[in-house]
């Protein structure tokens, strides 16, 4: 699978694309209805982000922002997003109600997952103290040391390949009010280097009081993942468990199921996977009959028959 399409809502609102300058901006939605979307050509683009990014500031009462969506930058395959994020942080003062921020919606198109340049994208969460949903998109260059937020609710981080030092600030960071947790953790190849030990904070459940929904998910060592999740303290709260997009099979699904009881969850989801229909099914009659949502769609075949399991995203 590849990001075949950008996001079509932030913060719970329909995402809205700021008109390029030759559409110009006129009859656009209120500034508190949609989650606005600005991005540029990835390819020789005529205009920088940061000029677009003006543009809309000039066009929009931008104290009634809600949610912004940062789409591609000029040549985001070489080029990392510095320049966007100061152009938001000297925004930051006319941007008051700013609670949901993306950044990298960019589909494979524009650039690959793991082509994608970022950077260290925590001068966003301190400049913008109130924001309550942050994501990212694009493992290269990627840094998140660890910060203190108090109002962060959903903290989303898609890559191809999570380097490790990103997971451990993630987990050494103060986010009292966290509710939900989605890393795309991603293939070695691509520089997912994290191993179970790494993800051992999320799964002590003592890091992250608040946390109800949380998805370690892309992996290719998922199903160590689940065997480790099959015992862990964090589960007994949760509401949602996402161990989908990974390469988890038969031996994790069996740890899972083993484990301690999952019957209080609202949704276990485990789509893309390489589970046998027989554990799937013992699955589904263990768990729906509490109520809980099941996704084991989108089963997947090995490569070679045997072994070559695969991430739904890597490149």
């Amino acid at each position: 699978m590849t990001i075949s399409g950008h996001l079509q809502e932030l913060y719970g609102l329909p995402a809205f694309d700021f008109p390029d300058a030759d559409a110009g901006a006129d009859r656009l939605p209120d500034p508190a209805s949609v989650a606005w979307r600005i991005g540029v050509d990835s390819y020789e683009s005529d205009e920088a982000w940061e000029e677009a990014f003006a543009r809309f500031v000039a066009a929009v009462e931008t104290t009634q922002v809600r949610a912004l969506i940062v789409g591609a930058w000029s040549d985001a395959y070489n080029n990392g997003p510095d320049e966007v994020m100061a152009a938001l942080l000297k925004a930051k003062a006319q941007l008051p109600a700013l609670r949901g921020l993306f950044l990298g919606d960019i589909t494979f198109e524009e650039c690959e997952i793991s082509w994608i340049n970022q950077s260290d994208v925590t001068p966003l969460l301190a400049g913008f103290p109130e924001l309550e949903e942050f994501g990212v998109r694009g493992g290269s260059g990627l840094a998140f040391p660890a910060v203190e937020h108090a109002n962060l609710r959903t903290l989303l981080v898609e890559t191809g390949g999570l380097p490790v030092e990103v997971v451990r600030g993630v987990a050494a960071s103060e986010l009292p009010a966290l509710e939900r947790l989605d890393l795309w953790l991603g293939v070695s190849e691509y520089g997912g280097d994290a191993e179970l030990a790494d993800l051992e904070p999320f799964l002590a459940g003592i890091r992250l009081p608040r946390l109800r929904h949380l998805a370690l998910r892309n992996s290719e060592i998922q199903d160590e993942i689940a065997a480790a999740l099959a015992g862990a303290p964090v589960v007994a709260r949760l509401e949602t468990l996402d161990l989908s997009m990974g390469t988890l099979g038969d031996e994790g699904a069996a740890a899972l199921l083993e484990g301690q009881p999952l019957t209080h969850l609202k949704k276990l989801d485990l789509h893309h996977h390489f589970i046998g229909e027989p554990l799937g099914e013992r699955i589904r009659q263990a768990l729906e009959p509490a109520g809980v949502v099941v996704d084991l769609d989108d089963v997947q075949e090995p490569w070679d028959g045997e072994g070559g399991r695969f991430t739904a995203v890597a490149e």
